[in-house]
């Protein structure tokens, strides 16, 4: 800290600086656990009304079903026989909101239906109505249609336990019975609500809890019934229009809500946001925790409200501050005016400026003084920095000549290294792959001869396998292929050797016709840029086979990297290069081109980007070819999109020259 300025506006400011910052960050504390405990019983209350009307529905249900037991219609419809009860229950389960309605006499209550507590109560003259879980047959046997609405595909859920299953096919039912007891007739009405899918019910409780005005609409709550840990009905949405049924609680409210039975008041990751959550443990008839009751509102409005108050505070104080801070510098400009402007001289000095001086101050104090003899120092080490920037000039140019012969000495070494290393790589490699490749053909012959055994031993009965020998035959031929492209790397000399002087245009023609299938049956377009006046290519020495080979290879590779569609470009024209006159062929694509650190690469062996699909030496053995031939193969991207090989190759009269010349020395 070297200002003086800054020293005394620290001091001045430190109370604000520092204690206002502390004060404000505890109040901001503090509120911010009031506010999040207001959310919590805000949640808290939300989840006791839902609680409430879900008992309230229990009640309702029970209450209903005692009042048909009772009633004069039901007692009529019992003296006409099951007909016209089965009748007159069909009429009231539609009112009643119901997906099952039954009357059961003790003689047809099975041990199955025996078992359910509600119904124990009902033959016990009480009425009962619990939550109560059936598997895919109890709901089947209750409606059939109910099997399938109950059914719900589980669906992947980040934080959920870990699970096997794949689908819920159980179903959670308002069960609810009421004793019969009339004019001899003694037995159980039955009557069930199936709450999965039952979108009906869930809506209701969402708008019961969150709709009671803007204010509780804007907090955008949801609601939610869990069988287990799945969501069996929620208006919490997977996206758009789709709920997320099938979706599971996180692993933690699992255990917290179902394993310990305790009721979760806390921010809770639900499908895919953070809300501010409240889940209750839901037990059935026979007293075991067999879901959850759901409901919250996002917690990003109240987060983004907390952090506009956070800024708005932040803010304020710093416009506070920013407002301090000039004052006082006002104040205290007076008396450290001048020292600033000696410490800004000597800042320019420092970055080279040797001209920079304090000038006349206006005053006659200390403070002038001292800026005075500062002056006079800088005139005494500009003149000193001149005679030493003529000495060192000299120095320079005498070192930039030497750098510069260090420099292309330096070049030519590590160009003949980068050929010596290139061309042990290129032998070790070939070496080795015409091993591999011949210690291959062995064990291949002897697998395509014991197919050919197979099927003269088989006879008529080889046609039952006849695909599976076809399978081996075809990859016995792509091993012979892979192999031959191997020895064809290995020792190309072997593969082709006859040059002659031909024309590229025609060739390239020619090579356009064998890969016409390829090209037709996708969305490429292929332009040809062929020079036929002044600059038309000169014919060139090379075996045509090889450069068909080349130039066919690099066309599959475009209409590979161009994925069906876009515009392959062959151009022709002649090129000079080294002072030796040549032709250059390009095969450009417009696809995804090659990533800027691979290009160097693309030409070694076995390289590829076609995994399990290519060998890699397509590429290397072109540029064996080309080279051969006194040629050169390069790549480059373009700049509109995708990669362009080039293929320069000399004329077939300066080639000959040089064969001459060579041959004579």
């Amino acid at each position: 800290m070297k200002s003086v300025r800054l020293r005394l506006l620290l001091l001045a400011l430190l109370p604000l600086a520092v204690l206002m910052p502390l004060l404000l960050t505890l109040a901001m504390t503090r509120w911010n656990a009031d506010y999040d405990a207001v959310l919590i019983a805000k949640v808290e209350s939300d989840l006791r009304i839902a609680e409430q009307y879900l008992g309230h529905l229990q009640t309702g249900s029970a209450e209903s079903l005692r009042s048909i037991a009772n009633s004069t219609a039901f007692q009529q419809a019992l003296t006409k026989g099951p007909a016209e009860v089965q009748a007159h229950l069909q009429a009231l389960r539609d009112d009643l909101q119901l997906d099952f309605l039954e009357y059961l006499t003790l003689a047809e209550l099975t041990p199955a239906l025996g078992q359910w507590p509600v119904i124990q109560a009902a033959t016990k003259g009480q009425r009962a109505s619990q939550i109560d879980i059936f598997s895919a047959q109890d709901l089947a046997d209750a409606a059939p249609h109910l099997a399938d609405q109950a059914r719900i595909s589980l669906i992947e859920t980040e934080a959920a336990a870990p699970t096997s299953r794949q689908v819920e096919d159980r179903g959670m039912v308002l069960h609810t019975a009421a004793p019969v007891v009339t004019l001899g007739h003694h037995g159980v009405l039955r009557g069930g609500r199936l709450l999965n899918r039952n979108l009906g019910f869930i809506d209701t409780l969402n708008a019961l809890v969150y709709l009671g005005g803007p204010a509780e609409q804007n907090r955008q709550g949801t609601a939610t019934l869990f069988l287990d840990d799945t969501r069996i009905s929620t208006n919490v949405r997977l996206f758009e229009e789709v709920r997320a049924l099938g979706t599971r609680v996180s692993a933690v409210v699992r255990n917290k809500v179902l394993g310990e039975g305790l009721t979760w008041l806390n921010r809770a990751f639900v499908v895919n946001d953070w809300y501010i959550s409240g889940y209750l443990p839901l037990t059935d008839s026979y007293g075991a925790r067999v879901g959850m009751l759901y409901v919250g509102f996002l917690e990003a409005p109240y987060t983004t409200a907390k952090k506009e108050a956070y800024w708005t505070i932040v803010a304020v104080f710093l416009a506070v501050l920013a407002l301090s801070a000039p004052l006082f510098l006002w104040l205290a400009k007076g008396i450290f005016s001048p020292l600033e402007r000696m410490s800004l001289t000597m800042k320019r000095v420092e970055r080279g400026d040797l001209t920079a001086r304090n000038g006349s101050t206006g005053r006659q104090d200390e403070i002038g003084q001292v800026a005075g003899h500062l002056d006079s120092l800088l005139d005494q080490i500009q003149e000193r920095d001149q005679r030493l920037r003529d000495w060192a000039g000299e120095l320079n140019q005498r070192v930039d000549q030497r750098t510069a012969e260090l420099r292309a000495a330096n070049e030519k070494l590590e160009e003949t290294f980068q050929q010596l290393v290139v061309s042990e790589k290129l032998a070790s490699i070939g070496e080795i792959t015409a091993g591999v490749a011949h210690e291959i053909n062995n064990p291949v012959a002897v697998i395509q001869g014991n197919v050919d055994v197979i099927r003269m031993t088989l006879g008529p009965d080889a046609e039952e396998v006849v695909t599976e020998l076809d399978l081996i035959d075809n990859q016995v031929m792509r091993i012979g292929a892979i192999v031959g492209k191997l020895l064809q790397f290995a020792r190309p000399s072997e593969f082709g050797t006859f040059e002659e002087r031909l024309d590229l245009a025609p060739l390239v023609s020619d090579c356009l016709v064998l890969v016409d299938h390829v090209v037709a049956r996708q969305a490429i377009q292929v332009e040809k840029r062929f020079d036929q006046e002044a600059q038309a290519a000169p014919p060139v020495r090379i075996d045509p086979g090889e450069l068909q080979q080349v130039v066919i290879n690099l066309i599959l590779n475009a209409a590979q990297a161009m994925e069906g569609h876009g515009t392959l470009t062959l151009s022709l024209q002649a090129s000079d290069r080294d002072g030796r006159s040549g032709a250059l062929l390009t095969v450009a694509d417009s696809g995804c081109g090659i990533p800027e650190e691979h290009l160097a690469a693309v030409f070694n062996p076995f390289y590829t980007t076609k995994l399990g699909e290519g060998t890699g030496l397509g590429l290397s053995i072109s540029q064996t070819l080309i080279q051969r031939a006194g040629g050169r193969i390069t790549v480059r991207n373009r700049q509109g999109g995708g990669a362009a090989f080039s293929i320069w190759l000399p004329s077939a009269e300066g080639q000959q020259d040089s064969a001459t010349t060579t041959a004579a020395q």
